[in-house]
């Protein structure tokens, strides 16, 4: 079964409020950016990622918690975050039963999370080194008469 499938069976087997919440939670990120992938990890876990973990979600008995693995490091203006707070990278919505979350604001979110990963991942490209002028490309031949 491959990772969509069993968050698709874990939002089935949700059959109150928590299932809708996280079914309504999944749809928003996807539409965030088509080249999101879904993972599950951690025995029993929804990821989403694109060049880097984004967000976890977990159903719990009283919420459901979208945790952004880089939260404190990305622009909040809705103020979606309402836990974890404290922490220096982690950082979370909680949503309890009857909260509805802002689609818009939670798009972009997803959206800032995935322009904190591209930034990492540029910042650890190797820079490419320029040949002096004049010098050859290696394994190309002189143009000698």
């Amino acid at each position: 079964m491959n990772p969509s499938e069993q968050i698709d069976q874990l939002i089935a087997k949700l059959r109150d409020w928590r299932g809708k919440t996280l079914a309504s939670i999944r749809k928003s990120i996807l539409e965030a950016d088509r080249e999101i992938s879904e993972e599950w990890k951690w025995m029993g876990s929804p990821v989403w990622s694109r060049d880097g973990m984004i967000a976890v979600g977990n159903a719990h008995k009283e919420k459901v918690k979208l945790t952004f693995t880089h939260g404190a490091k990305i622009p909040d203006p809705d103020k979606l975050f309402n836990a974890g707070l404290g922490g220096s990278a982690w950082r979370a919505i909680d949503l309890f039963e009857g909260d509805k979350i802002n689609a818009r604001a939670l798009k972009n979110l997803v959206r800032a999370a995935i322009d904190y990963n591209q930034s990492k991942l540029k910042k650890k490209a190797p820079v490419k080194k320029k040949a002096p002028a004049g010098a050859r490309a290696k394994g190309t031949k002189s143009k000698k008469g």
